[in-house]
């Protein structure tokens, strides 16, 4: 089993700002979690929406009364 991680670069939804996350080979499709922005420190929802061999596709959200 292939443990390496999946490195993927988001949008911060909240400064806009590009940095790289890992997610995990175990991640399941339709399993979400919370994460930091590295740059503003909001709450961001990271969303596994669908996962291939070598490729996983991923949605983030803002999460609701964290605009300021």
């Amino acid at each position: 089993m292939d443990n390496t991680l999946f490195d993927k670069t988001i949008t911060c939804p909240y400064c806009w700002e590009n940095f790289s996350i890992f997610i995990e080979p175990s991640s399941e499709v339709g399993e979400s979690y919370i994460e930091d922005c590295y740059v503003c420190c909001r709450p961001i929802e990271i969303y596994v929406a669908s996962k291939y061999d070598d490729f996983v596709d991923i949605r983030v959200n803002r999460i609701e009364g964290n605009e300021f």
